[in-house]
């Protein structure tokens, strides 16, 4: 195992394999893990093939793969080669217009099932759940993927799913800290301005206290005047002083993709800003290696504290209590049956594409 420091980034690859640049620039950067995005994925056997490139050029066991497999349209495992997974809208609507019971059930199996998915490929980090509330003007890059308006619903089926993640051993990451649902712009490409007083914001802020105890979470690229009026909570000692104290969370906490156009500066810059603010490690997600090397030259390592935080989310899929089960195919037919209860999410926004326009 590696003794080198560890860069406080999650970093990201150009396409389906490493470039002999990428292999040179993770062995020598030691990044803390890799997130995947479409360009990464082809088929499961390349997939696999990669992160265990990954794995083995950065040379550490405890090296975070992760990827966004929210499900809806926030999905990287798309198919025919994988299950189609409900947005967390279409799970929410289950709570209110069918019964709680069934809402709770197919959380239970939305989530174990994604977990085989991950674990099938040697993925061991999933960002969701999403907590964050719906409302009515909720930006669509985020309306989808929110369960409800109702805070409780949020937590109660949030809680599942970080449970059900921590059961099968994959680590669960909540989003967005402290409560991303009034922003009514798509931080892709601006800051959105959230003015509502505290008061207001308790509703939002619900679900993240009761999930506290969520080993890993995100923050949210938006401002939140009461808290900071000037600067993006990512970015903000303030805020994650918030986060920190007022919301309890205490695990490891990583920042929404810098490469998003609501954070302004250098890509060293907006990394030195996130760490020093408190963050315990940013998210790069372009694939750029010459932006990847600019956070690289911050020399900004994991801290201590960070180091702790970091060791706990490993005993998670290092040393599992227990081997995770194989479920049977019948249990897809059953997701797929509480499921079809509502009418699916139609999609009319997708943020891969405007992920993929925004590192062109």
């Amino acid at each position: 195992m590696s003794t080198k420091p560890v860069l406080a980034a999650i970093l990201s690859v150009s396409s389906t394999s490493l470039t002999d640049d990428e292999k040179h620039f993770f062995a020598q950067t030691n990044p803390l893990g890799i997130s995947l995005f479409n360009r990464n994925i082809n088929t499961p056997a390349q997939l696999k093939a990669l992160i265990k490139e990954i794995k083995e050029t950065i040379g550490r066991p405890d090296v975070l793969i992760a990827i966004d497999q929210e499900g809806g349209r926030v999905r990287r495992l798309k198919e025919p080669d994988y299950p189609s997974y409900a947005g967390q809208q279409t799970i929410g609507r289950l709570y209110t217009e069918t019964s709680p019971e069934t809402a709770k059930e197919a959380c239970r199996l939305h989530a174990a099932l994604i977990s085989q998915d991950l674990h099938s490929l040697g993925i061991n980090l999933n960002y969701a759940p999403v907590l964050d509330l719906c409302h009515p003007d909720t930006s669509p890059a985020l309306s989808s993927r929110c369960f409800s308006s109702s805070p409780d619903i949020c937590a109660d089926l949030g809680g599942i799913m970080v449970e059900t993640y921590l059961n099968n051993n994959i680590i669960p990451c909540i989003k967005h800290l402290p409560g991303h649902g009034r922003a009514v712009t798509d931080p892709h490409l601006n800051l959105p301005v959230v003015t509502a007083p505290l008061q207001e914001l308790e509703a939002d802020f619900a679900p993240f206290k009761k999930l506290k105890n969520t080993p890993c979470g995100m923050t949210a690229h938006i401002v939140i005047s009461a808290i900071d009026p000037e600067t993006p909570v990512t970015q903000s000692p303030a805020a994650i002083r918030f986060i920190r104290n007022n919301i309890g969370f205490n695990g490891f906490l990583i920042s929404d993709a810098l490469d998003m156009h609501a954070l302004k500066g250098t890509m060293a810059q907006k990394a030195q800003t996130t760490l020093n603010a408190g963050c315990d490690a940013v998210c790069y997600c372009g694939g750029n290696l010459a932006e990847m090397r600019q956070i690289a030259d911050t020399g900004l390592f994991l801290s201590e504290k960070a180091l702790e935080r970091f060791q706990k989310l490993t005993k998670i899929f290092q040393n599992p209590v227990a081997p995770v089960p194989t479920l049977p195919k019948e249990n897809i037919t059953k997701y797929q049956e509480l499921i079809g209860k509502i009418i699916p999410y139609e999609e009319t926004y997708d943020s891969t594409e405007v992920l993929f326009r925004m590192t062109r």
